[in-house]
């Protein structure tokens, strides 16, 4: 092993292959898997489409209790059952900067999707603006076949 912490590591996943990839990597990386929090990040509704405020969504509660179930889902069919799943509302790249700080991480590693161009332009990145927000490192890992 070449780097190892003993401090929190935060691992925001959007439930990708990716994601998978990154939660390995923390795990190898980690002294203890109890030091892994992984984490995701719920967009704001009306940060993505603010005229579609009228339309019938879930209530917070009920998004948060899918995005649970789903969150475990996901963890427990990839070999990743028992980790500490944290789920946030909000901007992704802010939430996991904040979060990171406040459990005083030593590392954050995050799945990078790899978009260049206008998709980078109109999608944003959230491994940017971790990147560039985290008080902590940041190790983000790139898409094998990304653009």
């Amino acid at each position: 092993m070449v780097w190892e912490t003993s401090e929190p590591i935060v691992v925001p996943v959007d439930f990708s292959g990716m994601s998978v990839t990154a939660i390995a990597t923390a795990l190898r990386l980690a002294q203890d898997r109890n030091q892994i929090h992984v984490l995701h990040v719920v967009p704001v509704l009306d940060q993505i489409a603010p005229d579609m405020k009228h339309l019938a969504i879930p209530s917070d509660a009920d998004r948060q209790a899918s995005v649970r179930q789903h969150f475990s889902e996901f963890l427990s069919k990839h070999g990743f059952p028992g980790l500490r799943q944290v789920v946030l509302d909000g901007q992704p790249g802010v939430q996991i900067a904040e979060y990171a700080k406040g459990i005083s991480a030593g590392l954050i590693v995050i799945p990078s999707h790899g978009y260049g161009g206008v998709k980078r332009l109109l999608l944003g990145s959230v491994a940017e603006n971790a990147v560039r927000l985290s008080e902590c490192p940041v190790l983000v890992l790139r898409r094998p076949d990304a653009e």
